[in-house]
């Protein structure tokens, strides 16, 4: 080989060499050139600062708990429900009521922020019912069911200790006032009324307005709109002179816990043995649901008047239920236009038919937009939103038709009491009565036992004086014991 030719053979390694050498350096250049881009692009679109000050916004709502304490919250609920009960109807404690509202407040109030579910818990169960789509939370259907469970053997024990918008209003009130009869009737009535527009708004889809316009659930969580915040007030305001006003004219639960504990096995009873009918028992009610004896028997003339007002009522009640019905189907199409879906569709249509310019990026334009992605999939979902709005407006005036009805009716049904008693459903269990009855206070040892003697002598009872005394004293020498519920 020439001597050229291996000076060039030597040569090539080295330009290898060279070239291999120069890659780190290009290499480490368009790093540097990348760096200084990425600097220069954090100055223009600086990253958000999570460290320097920066909160994030409120929620309204509270995240999730998890599963372990779902079941806690459970376990107290059964819990409360269990102790409400044994309060009430075996140790008739005042005291011990007062002491499981002040927990059930703390916890199922302050510290659950309201969201114990009980009473929102009806929306979840209606949408289940309504669309076979929604999966019904296993702790949503127990809180719905337990307190109507309970209600069924023992009366309202949720209401007597356990509901905290309940706790709250009843620590609260102050200097109760007695609602007429009239009023109490007439308000009575709301709470069915707003339990049937709760159910048609959640199994529609519409929402949850049952939690969303809840008066208390605000000041629970010390945070919401200022509307609502007012009107927790205005309510917490009314509690200190009306007893419970919202459990009694507005709650929709309520209204399901009072047709349960109408037909409810065992009940609260004033007096733990017989009634003297001092009246002390009504006076001490705060609610109305004390419920006066029988005047005795009717005369022929008043019993024929009371049939035939009856008999016509049991004819009225159909009629009103199918022409409340047909003004609730009627209505049902307007009112649908509260669905999102549907009052899109009719923007779309409207749009349709008239033209308008609006601003870009505006709601109407993004509305519009949206609308226009597939006109004919959301005017069949808004047709059949329309079509459960009919229905459930049947439904929904069918209902009220016949609470209406059932009301009359209950209103001309004579009853035959012989004593002073709260009234099954409208009993809120506070305990109240037992400390005013003379049998009662008697039988804690607070009273001698002549004390029963002058009042029954006062109330004027047949055998009063020498037959009362000692039924009084055979009473009041019995030992100081839980009385057993009747």
């Amino acid at each position: 080989m020439p001597p050229a030719a291996h000076a060039t053979a030597r040569a090539r390694p080295d330009r290898t060499r060279v070239r291999r050498a120069r890659v780190p350096a290009v290499l480490a250049g368009v790093c540097l050139v990348l760096m200084a881009l990425n600097a220069t692009a954090q100055h223009r679109f600086p990253p958000p600062d999570f460290e320097g000050g920066h909160t994030l916004p409120a929620t309204t709502t509270p995240a999730p708990r998890a599963l372990v304490l779902e079941y806690v919250d459970f376990g107290l609920l059964l819990a409360g429900l269990g102790v409400a009960a044994w309060l009430t109807l075996r140790r008739r404690s005042r005291r011990g009521v007062v002491i499981l509202s002040l927990a059930s407040l703390a916890y199922f109030g302050f510290y659950r922020e309201g969201c114990l579910c009980v009473i929102g818990s009806i929306q979840n169960v209606a949408l289940a019912l309504a669309d076979p789509g929604y999966v019904l939370p296993a702790f949503a259907l127990g809180f719905f069911v337990a307190p109507l469970a309970v209600a069924l053997f023992f009366g309202r024990a949720f209401c007597a200790g356990v509901c905290p918008h309940g706790a709250l209003q009843d620590l609260v009130l102050v200097k109760p006032v007695k609602v007429p009869s009239w009023l109490e009737h007439a308000l009575g009535i709301l709470p069915f009324v707003y339990l049937g527009v709760g159910v048609l708004a959640a199994a529609t889809g519409s929402g949850f307005i049952i939690c969303r316009y809840d008066p208390f659930v605000p000041l629970f969580r010390l945070s919401g709109s200022f509307s609502l915040l007012v009107f927790g007030g205005a309510m917490l305001l009314l509690s200190l002179f009306v007893g419970r006003p919202y459990c009694r004219f507005l709650c929709p639960y309520g209204a399901l816990l009072k047709m349960a504990a109408s037909i409810s096995r065992w009940r609260v009873r004033t007096t733990p043995d017989y009634c003297t009918q001092c009246r002390l028992c009504e006076e001490s009610c705060p609610f109305g649901a004390m419920r006066e004896p029988s005047s005795g028997a009717a005369d022929p003339t008043t019993l024929v008047a009371e049939r035939k007002r009856l008999t016509g009522l049991l004819v009225l009640t159909p009629v009103l239920i199918v022409a409340l019905g047909w003004i609730g189907s009627r209505a049902g199409g307007p009112a649908s236009l509260l669905h999102p879906t549907v009052a899109l569709a009719e923007s779309h249509l409207r749009q349709e038919r008239a033209p308008m310019n609006y601003p870009p990026q505006s709601p109407e334009a993004l509305m519009l937009v949206r609308a226009r992605l597939d006109p004919a999939a959301l005017l069949a979902q808004a047709a059949a939103v329309r079509r459960r709005f009919i229905v459930g407006g049947w439904l929904l005036g069918g209902w009220i038709g016949l609470v209406l009805g059932a009301k009359w009716i209950s209103l001309s049904v004579r009853r035959h009491r012989t004593d002073f008693e709260p009234d099954r459903g409208a009993c809120l269990s506070c305990a109240r009565c037992f400390e005013f009855c003379p049998n009662e206070r008697v039988r804690r040892g607070l009273l001698p036992p002549e004390a029963l003697v002058l009042k029954a002598a006062h109330a004027g009872l047949p055998g009063a004086g020498a037959g009362a005394r000692p039924a009084a004293a055979q009473a009041a020498s019995r030992p100081v014991q839980p009385c057993p519920h009747a």
